[in-house]
């Protein structure tokens, strides 16, 4: 059966394998930037979410024939007036890790009570064929900044992120769990809905 080719515009492991695992069951060949041969790379330079995930979404659906999916997300904690923000990946330093990210928030946050540790997980996704935006979902989910790293599940922030409904971090939650109730989970919720109509035969 013919299979529409999705590209994953992203070279975070952690984020591909999560939305690989999401939409398995449609009819789709999905591929991420590390399979993908490039001459250059789309430089992330908005300043919301949305500006970044649209312009890597243009940027690689105009050099590639199939689907192309672009998700920008972060970490917006109210205290540090909405950082990381749009520099969760780079908080630490150019090239940084998921460990020194999460030190640095840990460090800034050091003396802040609990109930000042509010926070947020946002995702806004853009999708798009040839050039063009054919679907925009934005999602998010409010919880609070821990003390310390807590959970071997996930990766980004997922560790200190505390979900208060099923009193874990996000990295205490299975996958299936986390995808249930994730920023993440919750905006590709939408875009499997919306691929399922789109790539139906009825809809062609």
């Amino acid at each position: 059966m013919f299979k529409e080719k999705l590209l994953l515009a992203t070279t975070n492991q952690g984020k591909a394998k999560e939305i690989k695992s999401y939409l398995q069951e449609l009819l789709l060949e999905i591929f991420s930037l590390q399979e993908f041969s490039r001459d250059e790379n789309f430089p992330e330079e908005g300043k919301t979410f949305a500006e970044n995930a649209r312009g890597k979404s243009l940027f690689y659906s105009k050099r590639w024939e199939g689907l192309t999916l672009a998700e920008d997300s972060g970490l917006e904690i109210e205290h540090l007036k909405g950082a990381p923000g749009v520099f969760s990946a780079r908080f630490s330093a150019p090239r940084a890790t998921d460990e020194k990210n999460n030190q640095k928030v840990l460090e800034l946050m050091k003396n802040v009570p609990f109930e000042q540790r509010k926070a947020r997980f946002v995702s806004f996704m853009a999708l798009s064929q040839k050039g063009e935006i054919i679907q925009e979902i934005e999602e998010k989910v409010e919880g609070l900044i821990t003390f310390e790293k807590r959970g071997s599940y996930g990766f980004g922030y997922d560790p200190l992120f505390y979900y208060p409904p099923l009193r874990k971090t996000f990295a205490e939650l299975l996958p299936e769990e986390k995808n249930e109730v994730s920023h993440r989970g919750r905006a590709l919720k939408k875009l499997k809905k919306f691929l399922l109509e789109y790539l139906s035969p009825a809809a062609s």
